[in-house]
């Protein structure tokens, strides 16, 4: 199967006309494209805001990732990262503590790792109890 003989249009979708979810972190995210049963091979991607006060545990993925900074400004280990600002993970990566004073937005797109093959996760994203969410996030030491 190539281009020249199968094509798949675009997706093309809002994040404002999707209902935010409460992420592990008191983050909301609006996931716009996701895997499902008809298109399991479409990445994570959306906008995810964190409010004022929140951010995230050093943790590391097995897959790829990119975020662009929309508005505010977060501290990811040493750099603040602000709007304009864009972030690749190469897989697989351990991202730094992640923190905002004021509130930042980002919009993220996670893929299958080049390298490791590894999916982002979609199911129980939302829903995990905490032992899921330990063994999804693999907290590194």
């Amino acid at each position: 199967m190539d281009a020249k003989t199968t094509h798949h249009g675009p997706i093309v979708a809002r994040p404002d006309e999707h209902p935010g979810q409460v992420g592990r972190f008191g983050n909301v995210t609006r996931m716009v494209i996701h895997p499902s049963e008809t298109n399991s091979t479409s990445p994570n991607a959306g906008t995810i805001t964190y409010p004022a006060g929140t951010g995230f545990p050093r943790h590391s993925h097995d897959f790829a990732q990119v975020w662009y900074v929309l508005e505010g400004e977060c501290q990811l280990g040493d750099r603040t990262l602000r709007a304009g600002d864009l972030v690749y993970h190469a897989d697989p990566h351990t991202e730094d503590a992640m923190h905002t004073e004021n509130g930042c937005v980002m919009l993220f797109v996670q893929y299958p790792g080049p390298t490791t093959g590894a999916r982002p996760i979609f199911e129980r994203r939302f829903d995990a109890d905490a032992e899921t969410e330990k063994a999804d996030m693999d907290l590194a030491k």
